[in-house]
């Protein structure tokens, strides 16, 4: 009897561990953004190339808009091991890494061009690596776009700005930004952002225009100053826990699916910032203002000394380098 019940335990053993061998790793993608941006269409992007090459390996669950976790929790959660994959705005990593905030500085790049020079140069691979003492692995750079400015009433110089209450993401240098402007800088949620806008419990916000237009922010702001004074780009990210726990073959066909939906979502972008921005204008629900070059001059000179104030932070050298992707 003995003999008969160890024989039956060995095969359940067997097959408990062919079966936990044959379940398929999951991949939680968790981000803040609606699917019709260009994050949004990345993510899936991905879930369709990595399910269609690793067919039973691995499985990827998109959780778009907030779903799963807020931008603020998402990095605690996945090195938690509650989430695998995120791509956080690169203001949301602050409290991991000081260098990324290079990229929330004010008037630094003239366009999407220079970042994505600056980005896939060797400076801006190597700050991929800025998190791994911190457990993170950067695995990208994701583009959404330059930054404009809406708020319920007109802002065509910074004296306009004074006094109003302007959601900001967790991030110091944006903080110093608006109060150079003589504002109040809010931090909160992207999630609470259209609510706060519609109660006018805030006054204005600073958005890419696929964010604008895909969260509705132009139905409740009726005003949006095109400044592109600043970028919003994300870091695709997973836990470096996770990912050396990948055998190599699987690493690699997860990570050339990731790179082809990351060149995928940044040749949309740029396509869709053009089209969301005249789909704003065609609404009519928003203004768009097109400031002239004195008008914004004011802006840089306004904005200009937050560079000083994180220089040490940051790093002259680093700040240096991404300046000189502006000559192309």
């Amino acid at each position: 009897m003995r003999l008969l019940t160890a024989a039956v335990a060995t095969v359940a053993m067997t097959l408990g561990a062919q079966f936990a061998a044959a379940a398929p790793i999951e991949i939680k993608f968790s981000h803040v953004v609606a699917e019709n941006t260009p994050k949004g269409k990345m993510a899936v992007r991905f879930k369709e190339l990595v399910e269609e090459r690793l067919d039973g390996k691995v499985t990827v669950s998109v959780f778009p808009n907030s779903q799963l976790f807020g931008d603020n929790k998402v990095l605690e959660a996945m090195l938690l091991g509650d989430v695998q994959m995120a791509a956080p705005s690169l203001s949301k990593f602050q409290k991991y890494t000081t260098q990324l905030q290079v990229f929330d500085l004010p008037f630094l790049f003239k366009d999407m061009a220079a970042v994505d020079r600056f980005q896939q140069s060797e400076t801006g691979q190597e700050l991929l690596n800025s998190l791994r003492k911190k457990g993170l692995v950067g695995l990208g750079y994701l583009h959404n776009g330059m930054k404009q400015m809406s708020a319920n009433t007109p802002l065509r110089v910074p004296a306009d700005a004074a006094g109003k209450k302007f959601r900001i993401m967790t991030s110091d240098v944006l903080q110093a930004q608006f109060e150079e402007l003589d504002a109040v800088p809010l931090k909160k949620p992207f999630s609470e952002v259209f609510t706060l806008l519609q109660t006018k419990a805030i006054d204005g916000a600073e958005n890419p225009w696929s964010n604008i237009y895909s969260k509705k922010f132009h139905e409740v702001q009726p005003y949006i100053t095109e400044t592109n004074h600043g970028v919003l780009d994300y870091m695709v990210v997973t836990s470096a826990e996770f990912w050396n726990g990948l055998d190599d073959d699987v690493r690699a066909e997860v990570k050339k699916a990731l790179d082809e939906a990351i060149a995928y979502g940044n040749q949309i972008s740029g396509e869709q910032a053009a089209a969301d921005r005249q789909a704003i204008i065609d609404s009519g629900r928003s203004e768009v203002i097109e400031i002239t070059e004195a008008e914004r001059q004011q802006w840089v000179d306004a904005m200009k000394p937050v560079w000083k104030q994180f220089e040490d932070e940051i790093g002259a050298d680093l700040i240096e380098a991404a300046l000189k992707a502006n000559e192309g």
